[in-house]
């Protein structure tokens, strides 16, 4: 009998016992194809030997210094490589332990920076319906994905939540992307103004979103006009790349796509590539200034942050995204990818919609594909699929929920960016066999 507390209590997971590449290898000796990189985690894969041996040299060094006493050559170090590659105006980094913390920590300085700032009354944060920003209570506050928030929402902060920018359900026929963009864009001004803004402290997005909505790219023009809203009333913009970020999109920060630099940026996932729970906030050099000038201490902490070895292993990773050319491999073996996929199920009468950027993208599930009307919730056609794809030995990431929290159904992918040609079509397979044998379930 395992004393572990599985994720859900009927589970009884094979145990992993090594990895290869692209590749999980259990117990038994089965591989498994790791096609989302856990939850879009593993972008290295699972034997990068450069990233193991760094970790390795700093645990003969020293494993643990607390940041109240201490600093690392490991954080500082990537502190430095990545604010070089940083967008436009982001200054430090605060390292902390995952996407969760990362978020948590955002949404605190965001309110304390206007505290400083001499506007104590700025403490709303608006966020978008159908978006995920994590686990933890404030994260979970500003996330949109309901069926996540339903258990906790007597103990969830209130924020307000406006429209995503998700084109593919929500474009009018008679409307341009540029103009659909701007319609969604423009409900920002609106609870803006409902709120009052001097009440507002900051607007939270995901420039892709993706576990609750299957990696949704915003249409063009959509993030400049949130920016431009943002700064006419001094909200300040929060993006969430925990996901999406660290060359997921083709882009090393997936707000360069967009064209657009936020106040505070968030990453993770990608950034240990599981090799380490790392993650950080980059901050603007304004937000630094206010609290180096005012208080001068972030009221804030946890006793993991800037962990000498899970910083050893971020800077490995950053370096080899960096110095390897994965970041544009990435985009490029996304476009293998996305037109294998499109190839294959751009016609299938139950795959209404196929998306994303870089090797970061999503399969939208429909009981019809001209009407884009969703399979029933009851189905659990996610579940379903999950199962199916992984007795095939494919990791993916479905999910539920996509349209409204309770219907709609997708798959995200988001394989390492070392994948072959020969791995995406061994995905493409087995991802057409998983489909087969729940549509005949």
């Amino acid at each position: 009998m395992s004393h572990i507390f599985p994720r859900h209590t009927a589970m009884r997971p094979p145990r992993a016992v090594a990895g290869d590449g692209c590749y999980i290898i259990d117990e038994t000796g089965k591989r498994y194809l790791d096609a989302s990189g856990g939850a879009a985690v593993s972008c290295l894969g699972h034997s990068d030997r450069a990233v193991t041996d760094a970790v390795k040299a700093q645990l003969d060094a020293i494993a643990f210094a607390h940041t109240g006493f201490f600093t690392s050559g490991p954080a500082e170090d990537l502190a430095d490589l990545l604010i070089a590659h940083a967008p436009k105006g982001l200054e430090r980094v605060y390292l902390v332990s995952g996407g969760s913390e990362a978020t948590e920590a955002a949404i605190k300085l965001a309110r304390q920076f206007h505290i400083e700032n001499g506007e104590p009354a700025r403490a709303r944060i608006i966020a978008r319906r159908q978006s995920y920003h994590g686990n933890t209570l404030g994260a979970l506050s500003a996330g949109g994905n309901m069926w996540r928030r339903e258990p906790f929402a007597p103990l969830l902060v209130d924020m307000s939540h406006i429209a995503p920018c998700y084109a593919y359900r929500d474009q009018d026929e008679d409307e341009s992307e540029e103009e659909y963009g701007r319609r969604v864009a423009d409900e920002l001004e609106t609870e803006i103004l409902a709120q009052g803004p001097e009440t507002v402290a900051a607007f939270i997005a995901e420039p892709v979103v993706g576990a609750t909505l299957g990696a949704v790219p915003a249409v063009k023009g959509y993030f400049a006009r949130i920016r431009e809203i943002c700064d006419r009333y001094g909200v300040l913009l929060i993006l969430d790349e925990v996901m999406c970020g660290m060359g997921r999109t083709g882009h090393l920060f997936a707000c360069e796509a967009d064209g657009v630099a936020p106040d505070i940026l968030c990453i993770a996932k990608g950034l240990g590539a599981g090799y380490q729970p790392i993650g950080a906030m980059l901050v603007s050099g304004r937000i630094y200034s206010a609290i180096e000038t005012g208080s001068g201490f972030f009221q804030h902490g946890h006793t993991y942050i800037g962990h000498p070895a899970a910083a050893a292993a971020g800077l490995a990773v950053v370096t080899a995204l960096t110095g390897r050319g994965l970041v544009d491999r990435s985009k490029t073996m996304g476009e293998v990818l996305k037109s294998a996929l499109v190839e294959r199920f751009g016609q299938h009468p139950h795959v209404g919609d196929i998306r994303g950027r870089g090797l970061f993208l999503g399969l939208e599930l429909v009981e019809d594909r001209e009407t884009k009307a969703p399979f029933s919730p009851e189905r659990r056609l996610h579940a379903l699929f999950k199962k199916a794809a992984f007795q095939r030995g494919l990791v993916c990431y479905p999910m539920g929920g996509t349209i409204d929290g309770r219907s709609g159904d997708h798959v995200l992918l988001a394989p390492p960016f070392i994948i072959s040609d020969d791995q995406v079509a061994e995905i493409v397979d087995k991802l057409s066999g998983a489909l087969d044998d729940v549509l005949a379930a």
